[in-house]
């Protein structure tokens, strides 16, 4: 959470409030977090003095507004530029392609590279798991159950096969594009 925290106080500068907004606005949609939580993590990132506090309104709440400091910044640059790490493909991926335009553009297609490297293992996880399962005899009490744990074996990799997939038209799209230009992801066409 430290990471998506400092992507948003690198678009702007905000306050607890503000961020709490921006979480329930954009980023809850790949990754939740509760007002105590985000708190917590801010509390974390000024003791690291990754962030600090940029200015404290006037008045009996005394709202803070926080921004990031240069070591904040780094430490977002080697996040958003190191290995995809962490279970859920989803809070690894959808976090660093959010914020993909605050690096630079020469900065972004190693990082789309490594997100799909990290697809391709997953999928190839998953795939060599389905396949040691084939064929392995099932008792006879256990077939109902052993067909919905498949089933959801079967949606994990459709939905890496259907992730790789637009990943890499994503990263073809942001290579072909000159600096500033690149193209807006694609929308779902209705079925």
């Amino acid at each position: 959470m430290s990471h998506v925290i400092l992507g948003l106080l690198l678009i702007s500068p905000m306050s607890l409030y503000d961020l709490v907004k921006a979480f329930e606005a954009g980023v809850s949609l790949f990754y939740s977090a509760s007002s105590g939580s985000i708190k917590r993590a801010l509390d974390n990132l000024l003791g690291q003095g990754l962030i600090e506090v940029a200015s404290v309104d006037p008045g009996a709440r005394g709202r803070k507004v926080y921004r990031v400091t240069e070591a904040g910044h780094q430490e977002f640059r080697a996040w958003m530029t190191g290995e995809p790490v962490g279970q859920d493909l989803e809070t690894v991926a959808l976090p660093r392609l959010y914020f993909l335009g605050l690096l630079e553009p020469d900065e972004r297609a190693p990082v789309l590279h490594r997100i799909t490297a990290r697809i391709e293992a997953d999928l190839a996880r998953l795939t060599g798991l389905s396949e040691h399962l084939d064929g392995r005899d099932i008792p006879e009490g256990l077939r109902d159950v052993a067909r919905h744990q498949f089933a959801t074996l079967d949606y994990g990799i459709a939905t890496h096969r259907f992730a790789l997939d637009w990943f890499r038209r994503h990263a073809e799209r942001q290579e072909g594009a000159g600096p500033g230009e690149a193209e807006p992801a694609p929308r779902p066409e209705p079925d």
